[in-house]
């Protein structure tokens, strides 16, 4: 399920993923950005949708809300499982996270 993101004064809206796969529940990302990630019982991190709604689909989009761009941002660097992925609505292409070139 894909979100529409935010708009950054560019055009360039922005969604995230967690490949829940590499995710190791560290929880860095819930720390960084709560309004965006948490953690479930499982033990991994999901995004959450803007209704605060736990997204657990597989590769299941959020929004990044321009206020929280730079904790977003932060939590996909520091990220031990490196599995936090940022990238354009409009292209799906990352902008942060581990597929960066």
């Amino acid at each position: 399920m894909t979100a529409q993101g935010e708009d950054l004064g560019d055009g360039a809206a922005l969604e995230v993923w967690i490949d829940q796969d590499l995710c190791t529940g560290d929880g860095i990302c819930a720390q960084y950005a709560p309004e965006v990630f948490e953690l479930d019982i499982d033990g991994l991190a999901y995004v959450k949708s803007a209704e605060d709604e736990l997204l657990q689909e597989k590769g299941a989009t959020t929004p990044v809300p321009l206020p929280l761009l730079t904790e977003v941002v932060d939590s996909a660097k520091e990220c031990p499982g490196d599995c936090i992925h940022v990238r354009r609505v409009s292209d799906k292409v990352e902008v942060y996270g581990p597929d960066v070139d």
